[in-house]
């Protein structure tokens, strides 16, 4: 018979057991929640929506303007992560410890708001979050040996081709002077051979330059060289009326391409909020560049607000808009759709607008003609695979041997651009 204090000991532990048998389910399903998936379509549509609206303050594993994002799953509930994301004022309004800590861990920094994201964008990007663009270490040390190792790329450096070029020239040179070296030896000689009058006068005649430059076959081939010339530049001149081709207008704001988009990575879609979803690609307003410049205010270390950043301020205190310099023109009888190229064609900005991650001054890099849109719409492959836009064009094509391109679509037709 067993005592009732042993029944208490028993019952006790049987509660603690079972207590912990629960934590332990809550720890699983906290860290593995299914709406979290490793795969590779997930992490795919994770990572744009990552590059879109969080590249510009996180990095995954390491802390940027904001902190280190892999494991943040983990580290709170899947629903109040999310929530986060979406509002993260109201989460830390509501009192959660973690992340009101973390708001005055980073100088109560705000992070914009993301309703606009769907319960399956969020669920992509934890999806890359937690499994996306992971660095083997060992890997990455070898490739950076490596690369140090090879040298930059395996072209020829820009002075050793300036280099080959001189020597060549200089070969020529040397060419040309054995060649005039060799005919005054000849020259001599031949003379010294007791040659007749004719043959001696033949040998010692020199080049009469006047005679060439006086004959009717000169005169006849410079006229049509000139003609040609002229010609060619009338007709360069008309077909570049209304291409702007390398245009770079000087902007109210002295931005930098070069150090948003290439040195901190700002995603394009962050200030150009319609390329995805309108026709037009939507230059930014002041309240955009707000959402950053509220707490970088000046460049360089400096103290005080700069003076470009504080045109941004005057922009937003007198409730004025940038007037920011159109640089890209098409003609009013042309119709361009971005939403149309970047989302469902997959294009690259790049591809277009040129290296603008380069840029500090924003300049026109393609020409932008018609000529220009056919040849790429003619030469273009499109992206078929997991793109349901196109699945019965695909059908459709499938007895061509040919893969299916942008004029196999109707990328030819005139009404596509003019109506």
């Amino acid at each position: 018979m067993l005592s009732n204090r042993s029944l208490v000991g028993i019952r006790l532990s049987f509660q603690m057991l079972a207590v912990l048998f629960f934590l332990l389910i809550g720890a699983s399903s906290y860290a593995a929640d299914p709406s979290v998936v490793d795969s590779e379509e997930a992490i795919s549509a994770g990572k744009t929506v990552f590059n879109a609206n969080c590249k510009q303050c996180h990095k995954l594993d390491q802390k940027y303007t904001g902190p280190a994002l892999r494991g943040s799953s983990e580290r709170q509930p899947i629903e109040v992560v999310k929530s986060f994301i979406k509002n993260s004022q109201a989460v830390i309004a509501s009192g959660n410890s973690y992340y009101s800590n973390l708001y005055k861990e980073y100088n109560n920094t705000v992070m914009p708001s993301h309703e606009f994201l769907s319960e399956d964008d969020l669920n992509n990007l934890l999806s890359y979050i937690e499994y996306g663009d992971k660095v083997d270490p060992a890997a990455a040390a070898a490739a950076t040996d490596g690369a140090a190792a090879g040298g930059a790329g395996g072209g020829i450096p820009s002075e050793y081709l300036t280099l080959i070029l001189g020597v060549l020239v200089l070969v020529l040179l040397l060419i040309l002077v054995v060649l005039g070296l060799i005919i005054s030896v000849l020259t001599k000689y031949l003379n010294k051979q007791g040659l007749e009058e004719d043959d001696k006068e033949f040998i010692s005649q020199k080049a009469d330059f006047g005679k060439v430059f006086k004959s009717d076959a000169f005169i006849i081939i410079v006229t049509a060289l000139v003609v040609a010339l002229v010609a060619k530049t009338a007709i360069d001149g008309l077909y570049s009326v209304g291409v702007q081709q390398g245009y770079a207008p000087a902007q109210p704001i002295a931005f930098s391409h070069a150090l948003h988009a290439g040195q901190y990575e700002i995603a394009c879609q962050y200030c150009h909020t319609g390329v995805e979803i309108g026709k037009s690609a939507n230059i930014p307003s002041a309240n955009i560049c707000m959402n950053c410049h509220m707490h970088i205010q000046n460049v360089g270390g400096k103290e005080g607000i700069s003076p470009e950043i504080q045109k941004i301020y005057n922009a937003v205190d007198n409730n004025q808009p940038i007037e920011w310099v159109r640089v890209h023109n098409l003609p009013d009888l042309a119709y361009f759709n971005h939403s149309q190229h970047v989302a469902v064609g997959g294009i690259e900005c790049q591809t277009c607008h040129g290296p603008i991650q380069e840029m500090e001054v924003v300049a026109q890099h393609s020409s932008l003609t018609m000529g220009w849109c056919i040849d790429c719409h003619r030469q273009t492959e499109i992206a078929t695979e997991g793109n349901v836009y196109y699945e019965k064009l695909v059908q459709l094509h499938s007895d061509s041997k040919d893969a299916l391109k942008v004029k196999d679509i109707g990328g030819l037709e005139c009404a596509k651009c003019h109506y």
